[in-house]
């Protein structure tokens, strides 16, 4: 591919062009270098990103005075079900302060009967909005929000905080939201509450696939979050706990700087990500951008980003040097290795207390138990099969021990895993499991045990 490199008018009116030349396998979109489209999506990252419910209703929206008066702190369990809300605006500028009404899961008698106020409120703002509503399900389940997101709640479950990022956005960043905050449908929403995956996604090397991976909305100038091209795919590193205490540290800051610069002097996100894409770009700030700068500490602000990318390209294991194109190589490649061993068998799930529960078992490979899929009808019983046969091989030995620990519902000792094998010995077991704890693939998980 030829790419303008200069232009020179000449005397007689043409133009001198010279050219960068480019090779590699041209995508869809004409471009070369790394082919992105070619990504697939990994089960280590199922079940976690989702998009926020979608009212089909202005009447849900409250401020907090009205939500007094319809009950709120008054009314036994109301609590459940009015809530803090949040949408794109709300985080890129300006949080509006206001709350949703969410009666999910209750019919419409059960709001009558409980929160005659409510009830009352939603009859007269949201159903006759509702009434003139082609769709069926959002004529009859009026009172209830019209994509409640089922799937999205589940997950939400447990924790005491979700990552979140706008869908459509000149700047790609992410943040923590509190656990009772209801998310807007012009949300991303990925159900992580550990700072170490805010800090990877945070990173260059995530938003620059992100960017690379995502659609894009307008004349080209506001990137879109697509949860399934841009997270659904994206490896993680697998690092230690020194790389990962490093990368929450950092990560924490940056969303807590962020929060208090916003609410102690009101400066936008967009205001700040606008002044910081200026200081590294080495323009001239305006009166007004050096305002921003000063009240939003934007070269902190900086200081963070800076950090955090170099935290997570050692995570990774590559220099914090690599170019955008030469990080979505990387990822690209590093995307097909991890589907090969999820083939095999082999998920780093990134929050398998939740992603592999409720799952049926199947037989891997190498004979040991793992989860994936919906729960079939049980069947006759069947004579268990014996022990699997200790692999020769050290690599082989690697690969079994880590599939088997994965397959583990809870923490395992090495003496527990060494009798899935036969003859293997616990010892053994132990120093392979030391040195996926090195290689970030194994944790220690109470007194003697691990898991991943």
């Amino acid at each position: 591919m030829l790419e303008v490199k200069t232009e020179t008018e000449q005397t007689d009116g043409s133009a001198k062009i010279t050219f960068d030349t480019q090779r590699g396998k041209i995508s869809a979109d004409l471009t070369t270098g790394a082919n992105v489209a070619a990504t697939v999506e990994l089960k280590a990252n199922e079940r976690l990103a989702y998009r926020g419910v979608q009212l089909i209703g202005s009447g849900f929206i409250v401020t907090p005075d009205e939500a007094k008066g319809l009950g709120l702190g008054k009314v036994r369990g109301l609590e459940k079900h009015i809530c803090p809300y949040r949408n794109g605006r709300d985080i890129n500028n300006e949080p509006r302060g206001v709350m949703v009404i969410d009666l999910f899961g209750l019919t419409e008698k059960e709001v009558r009967e409980r929160f005659p106020a409510v009830f009352q409120h939603v009859l007269t703002t949201v159903k006759p909005e509702r009434d003139s509503n082609n769709r069926a399900s959002y004529r009859e389940k009026w009172w209830i929000h019209g994509e409640p997101r089922n799937d999205l709640r589940p997950a939400l479950a447990g924790l005491s905080r979700y990552v979140a990022t706008v869908e459509t956005s000149k700047h790609r960043f992410f943040q923590f939201l509190d656990a009772e905050v209801l998310p807007d449908n012009k949300l991303v929403v990925i159900t992580l509450d550990d700072a170490f995956f805010l800090g990877v996604l945070s990173s260059r090397i995530h938003v620059a696939y992100s960017i690379a991976a995502g659609g894009w909305i307008g004349y080209g100038n506001d990137p879109v979050y697509v949860k399934t091209d841009c997270f659904d795919p994206f490896p993680f590193p697998l690092c230690g706990e020194k790389d990962k205490a490093r990368i929450r540290e950092l990560a924490e800051a940056l969303d807590a700087h962020r929060k208090q610069v916003q609410a102690k002097h009101g400066v936008t996100l967009t205001g700040l990500y606008n002044v910081l894409d200026k200081i590294r770009a080495g323009e001239t700030l305006t009166e007004k951008e050096k305002f921003v700068h000063d009240r939003g500490l934007v070269s902190t602000l900086k200081s963070l980003h800076d950090e955090l990318d170099a935290a997570v390209s050692a995570a990774y294991g590559w220099p914090d040097t690599s170019t955008d194109a030469e990080i979505l190589e990387r990822l690209v490649a590093l995307n097909a290795e991890r589907a090969a061993e999820e083939k095999r068998g082999v998920i780093h799930w990134l929050r398998p207390e939740y992603q592999t529960k409720g799952q049926t078992e199947i037989n891997l490979p190498v004979g040991l138990p793992f989860t994936l899929g919906k729960p079939k009808k049980k069947s006759k019983p069947t004579k268990p099969k014996g022990k699997t046969a200790w692999p020769k091989a050290l690599p082989e030995r690697v690969q079994a021990v880590e599939t088997a620990l994965h397959a583990a519902a809870a923490p395992v000792a090495p003496a527990d895993l060494a009798k899935q094998f036969a003859r293997a010995k616990p010892a053994d077991v132990l120093e392979i499991l030391k040195t996926l704890e090195t290689l970030g693939r194994a944790r220690k998980a109470g007194e003697g045990k691990f898991k991943t």
